[in-house]
């Protein structure tokens, strides 16, 4: 993440050059447009700056200032390679990264866009210039930067779990299986289901049990009572009548 601060903070410092030299920037768009013959359209794309630029530019300056837009754009597009590895998996920040990398694009129409207060580069155009040629084109620095910005403050917010590492981890550590998991797993599996002839076959198995143990206990008591009554006499007094 500071990485990405220190990107951000050096883009942001080059754009207020870009921001202090915006009429000299619309001056060489101006002058490459009419060398191309294309005074009709408005400028809409980044490839369209890159066109004029290698193709009807004519001095030192208009090409200087034209690169140093086309340069910022490239930065901007690195800064959001860069968030991509520290992707958080949350919508609001997936959503801000998508706008950017789509109004980064080089073939993305940028006629309807208008950067709005605090920003004034609109404001600086004549009415003609900001509605139907360059509103656009000075609008897309601005709202991209705000977006990143905006991309920091919501991952700043996040827990630092919900983010990949900066090296290209891989997903949300949330998403994965703690360690002990497949060992609590096995120790709180309920017993398998037994089969029911399995179960019918262990309750017979009791019952004749149960029924040998009573046969055994009737015939241990039945002994007892022979050994202890039926085979010896009635007990006798001593004297006389012994014999």
């Amino acid at each position: 993440m500071n990485e990405i601060k220190e990107a951000l903070k050096n883009t942001e410092q080059n754009y207020k050059l870009f921001r202090q030299q915006q009429f000299t920037f619309i001056r060489a768009l101006r002058c490459t447009r009419e060398n191309a013959r294309d005074m009709l359209r408005p400028v809409a794309s980044i490839s369209q700056v890159q066109s004029y630029m290698d193709h009807h530019c004519n001095n030192s300056t208009d090409r200087c200032i034209l690169n140093m837009f086309l340069n910022i754009c490239n930065d901007l597009c690195n800064l959001c390679q860069k968030l991509e590895t520290l992707q958080s998996g949350n919508d609001i920040t997936d959503g801000i990264l998508e706008r950017c990398k789509l109004l980064l694009s080089h073939s993305n129409d940028l006629s309807t866009i208008r950067a709005k207060y605090p920003h004034d580069v609109v404001n600086r155009l004549s009415c003609d210039e900001a509605k139907n040629h360059y509103g656009g084109v000075v609008s897309l620095i601005p709202i991209v930067l705000d977006y990143v910005k905006e991309w920091v403050d919501h991952t700043e917010k996040l827990p630092r779990h919900m983010l990949c590492n900066e090296s290209g981890g891989s997903a949300l550590s949330e998403k994965r299986t703690p360690q002990g998991a497949p060992a609590r797993a096995a120790v709180s599996q309920p017993p398998p289901p037994v089969p029911l002839g399995a179960q019918t076959s262990a309750s017979n198995n009791k019952n004749v049990q149960a029924q040998g143990s009573k046969c055994v206990w009737k015939k241990y008591l039945n002994n007892t009572e022979n050994h202890s009554g039926k085979l010896k006499g009635p007990w006798k007094p001593p004297g006389r009548h012994a014999f």
